[in-house]
């Protein structure tokens, strides 16, 4: 089993920046691509950002290309999303998800955190 805690959300005004990180622990590897996704209620979940085991590899959704970027320090079991310029409509519960294959589809993706509240006053 894999255990994944996000942190880092918040409250921040249109414009500013954060930075959620996601921690995988247990039966690790770092052979894992992690990846971030976001739900808002009555939405479908959107791909936010993913990165390959190595890092090597990164996707991103249209709505945040450019703005967002997603690193992994893998001696920590650690990703990062540095969000910045953020919008009003980047308001949601980021979740965090570890699988074997980067893809931006959430089936891909075996172990999930809880997620963590952005929110992003206008």
């Amino acid at each position: 089993q894999v255990q994944v805690v996000e942190s880092g959300g918040g409250l921040v005004q249109a414009g500013g920046s954060l930075r959620l990180s996601c921690a995988a622990s247990g039966r690790t590897s770092s052979n894992y691509a992690m990846a971030w996704f976001r739900r808002v209620p009555e939405q479908e979940r959107e791909f936010v950002a993913g990165i390959s085991w190595n890092g090597g590899v990164t996707y991103y959704g249209n709505s945040v290309d450019g703005r967002f970027t997603i690193s992994r320090d893998n001696a920590k079991n650690t990703v990062y999303l540095q969000m910045n310029n953020l919008r009003h409509e980047d308001t949601a519960v980021y979740v965090c998800a570890v699988g074997s294959f980067l893809d931006n589809t959430a089936g891909q993706y075996e172990y999930w955190g809880q997620g963590t509240q952005v929110t992003v006053s206008s």
